[in-house]
């Protein structure tokens, strides 16, 4: 099977674009250190217009429009949880920009960095740093009314069921064929990176990022014998509910808002053309950071 997460060395970089959520804890305090330490280094630093009146007093930033500071960077420092990560890449990837996560979140599993690494910041700098290339899918929501929607995922994307309890059922096809009918609150589609996200969560599998694959896990499924089936990325696969049901169904992108599915209504899932650059700032492999952020939290 062809890999798909190819490591390149890092470039010298000297415009950096940061992108923080504010809302979480000690955010504005990680900021501004993180500004401070690549001041001091001679980088270039910008911070969207949205962030001018918190941030005013960072000395030698540059305050632009979203779309400008992210197209004059040379990477984006995005500082979170991995729900800010995920934003950051997906909009950086328009762009053709590597994404550096700071996790101030729980997991961090898309993080290079934590809050007390600050200091190796300046391997951005010297170029002593790693690119993984992010498999994505595209999901694309094919209406009834013969409208169509298209959306990327780094994660994953999930067709549930909305605030009434009841399970369903889901009919998947590859290339045209049947595949299976599951009897479940929902489905999950994950890339490998999101194998550890929601599809862990609903019992899949763990999936290396080397290995190109799109998994589709049930959510509760009515059955002692449902599983999670691994795809080909090469392959297209097509899902709507098998019959009409007073439950509305719900599409859910990377965490983002619901959009609703109505009866007739399909799903086409794909890989994506586009791949998310991920900054590997340590050098740990897969395995190291699953150690660290899962296998470890066990024997806590």
């Amino acid at each position: 099977m062809r890999r798909w997460i190819e490591r390149t060395a890092g470039k010298m970089v000297r415009k950096l674009l940061i992108k923080p959520n504010l809302s979480r804890k000690n955010a504005d305090i990680c900021t501004k250190e993180v500004c401070r330490i690549l001041e001091k280094m001679g980088a270039e630093l910008f911070l969207e217009d949205g962030f001018r009146e918190e941030l005013a007093k960072i000395p030698g930033a540059t305050f632009l429009p979203a779309e400008e500071a992210m197209e004059r960077c040379d990477i984006c420092i995005a500082i979170g949880g991995d729900g800010t990560i995920i934003h950051a890449a997906k909009v950086a990837v328009s762009f053709e920009k590597p994404v550096l996560g700071i996790n101030l979140g729980r997991l961090g599993f898309l993080a290079s960095l934590e809050p007390d690494q600050l200091e190796l910041l300046e391997k951005l700098v010297s170029g002593d740093y790693q690119v993984e290339n992010r498999m994505m899918l595209e999901v694309t929501l094919e209406e009834k009314s013969g409208r169509s929607r298209s959306f990327q995922a780094l994660n994953d994307a999930v067709l549930s069921r909305g605030r009434i309890s009841r399970i369903g059922d889901i009919e998947i096809a590859c290339e045209g064929r049947p595949v299976s009918r599951y009897r479940a609150d929902g489905i999950i589609a994950a890339t490998p990176t999101g194998s550890t996200a929601y599809a862990l969560s609903a019992g899949g599998p763990i999936v290396d990022p080397l290995l190109e694959s799109i998994a589709l896990t049930p959510i509760c499924p009515h059955s002692l014998f449902s599983r999670t089936i691994l795809f080909s990325p090469n392959q297209e696969i097509a899902v709507r509910a098998a019959e009409a049901d007073v439950s509305p169904l719900f599409l859910t992108v990377d965490g983002e808002e619901g959009l609703p599915v109505g009866e007739g209504d399909r799903l086409r899932i794909r890989k994506s053309r586009t791949s998310v650059q991920l900054i590997n700032l340590m050098g740990k492999r897969f395995y190291e950071v699953l150690n660290n952020k899962l296998l470890g939290r066990a024997y806590e």
